[in-house]
């Protein structure tokens, strides 16, 4: 059996006669050489990904003012960091958003204006006391003013991600990007074949102190990342390095819409060939990586899988659906991982970047268990009134009028001959019909858009929802489209106004 060492790779990266192919590359090199032939050809796997890392951070210390200040509240462009580590050590989240420009700018984009050179303006506030006297400060900083900028990442490189999917009837805006109403397309995230994990799924390699490269600089596995669930092939990774060394190529800002801020980040571990049983392993392809589709529409934890795929058939554009063709796009960019895996490689043939043996394999055995909850968690179902009146577009604006002044709404859904929700009528709507001697059917001025609620969703998110759209009702419907309900802001003021009093 065909073996060789760590030590020896290194020694052939120090001298240039080192090995190196993609993960892309050595499946089909395995096919032909076989494993032991590839043990003797190959010397080293890179691997690559670049997607939205919504786990992504940075420590920073801005350096002592003077007089000193001890920071308990600061901002980076007016993106809050958080203050509470020390004097003057910020941690800066990805996904904060600004405080003027909402979730068009937040935390990613600072990290990405640093890296570009640009200057950022930090404000912050003090808790005063003897030894930090300022109350407050502003200044301007680039980079290399800060005396450290360590990148942490606490959950990276998913081993696979869930695609996701959309069965209601309205467009949802996620984490997983646009999703179209009735499984109009699926979204997934990941670089397949070319991803680490998959590559070394039983940990060989990828440990604690295992070195990798990070945004185009040279960092390390700190340990398994948050929601590391290995034995059902959900592992993930905690990574650090220097954003000081990071390159705007691979680290890049990104805004999901009505979702928010997101980093993207560029990640590849190299995979020392050692043995016949790792060039197995390493020859891996997207038809042998396996996820599900799930179906967002569900907006509760348990979402549930619509079917099982392969990165085979979410690369192929088209997967099928209920017997129907689904098109399907990534999230991620192959294109950037195939560059991250080969400068990877080309920093190793340059003898700029060593591998480097980890100092603990990482959990076989991962935990991702649902939140405690101790507090009442009330879903639109537990509060809906299910005395709602329908009425369909062809009833005259009078008739409307008469069900509104005789029933307990002032909101008529409007559906279809099926039964399906199709529009709305409101109170307001019929008055300003009657004030213009507008007295025809009410297709002519019902709303069309209507924003609904499904009676499995949390009542927070409907309050949300009446919020954002300035709205005072939300029909509940089911799967099937049809209206079983309407949750008002006068229940939920009716609700609160109870648990204030108690």
């Amino acid at each position: 059996m065909q073996e060789k060492s760590l030590s020896e790779i290194n020694e052939r990266i120090r001298d240039g006669s080192v090995r190196v192919v993609t993960a892309e590359e050595m499946p089909d090199l395995v096919d032909e050489l076989g494993t032991d032939g590839a043990v003797r050809e190959v010397d080293v796997v890179t691997t690559g990904t670049f997607g939205a890392m919504c786990s992504s951070g940075l420590f920073l210390n801005t350096g002592h003012s003077d007089p000193p200040i001890k920071i308990s509240k600061a901002w980076l462009n007016n993106v809050e960091a958080y203050g509470g580590i020390a004097a003057v050590d910020l941690f800066l989240g990805a996904t904060q958003p600004s405080e003027d420009r909402g979730d068009e700018y937040g935390g990613a984009h600072v990290m990405e204006d640093l890296v570009l050179g640009r200057e950022v303006e930090l404000r912050a506030r003090g808790a005063v006391t003897d030894c930090y006297p300022r109350f407050d400060l502003e200044t301007t900083l680039r980079l290399d003013d800060f005396n450290q900028a360590a990148m942490v990442n606490p959950r990276n490189s998913y081993q696979r991600y869930a695609a996701a999917t959309n069965s209601t009837e309205r467009t949802l805006h996620t984490y997983m990007g646009t999703l179209l109403p009735r499984y109009g397309n699926v979204s997934y995230s990941g670089a397949g074949a070319l991803s680490p994990i998959p590559n070394d799924p039983d940990f060989e390699q990828i440990g604690v102190g295992t070195r990798i490269f990070l945004c185009g600089a040279q960092g390390f596995i700190v340990g398994s990342g948050t929601q590391h669930l290995p034995q059902e092939g959900f592992s993930t990774l905690m990574v650090t390095g220097d954003l000081k060394e990071m390159n705007n190529e691979f680290l890049r800002a990104a805004t999901f819409q009505d979702y928010g801020p997101s980093l993207y980040v560029g990640l590849g571990v190299p995979i020392p060939v050692l043995n016949e049983k790792i060039a197995k392993k390493t020859a891996v392809r997207d038809r042998d990586i396996v996820t599900e589709i799930v179906d967002y529409g569900v907006p509760r934890r348990g979402r549930p899988a619509v079917r099982r795929v392969n990165y085979e058939q979410l690369y192929s554009g088209l997967v099928e659906i209920d017997g129907a063709e689904v098109r399907t796009s990534a999230l991620s960019s192959r294109h950037v991982a195939r560059k991250v895996a080969s400068a990877l490689g080309d920093s190793i043939s340059r003898g700029e970047f060593f591998l480097s043996e980890s100092v603990k394999p990482l959990p076989a055995v991962g935990r991702n268990s649902p939140m405690k909850q101790t507090r009442e968690f009330l879903l639109v179902g537990d509060v809906m009134s299910s005395e709602v009146v329908t009425v369909r577009e062809d009833i005259c604006i009078k008739e409307a009028a008469q069900m509104i002044i005789g029933g307990t709404f002032d909101h008529l859904p409007v559906v279809s001959a099926e039964g399906k929700l199709i529009g709305m009528v409101t109170a307001w709507d019929i008055s300003k019909a009657v004030a213009s001697d507008k007295t025809s059917h009410i297709s002519e001025m019902m709303t069309r858009k209507v924003f609904i609620a499904s009676p499995d969703e949390p009542l927070e998110l409907a309050a949300r929802k009446l919020d954002h759209h300035k709205i005072s009702a939300l029909p509940v419907v089911d799967k099937d489209h049809q209206v079983i309900g309407m949750v008002t802001s006068d229940h939920l003021s009716r609700l609160y106004g109870r648990r204030r009093s108690l």
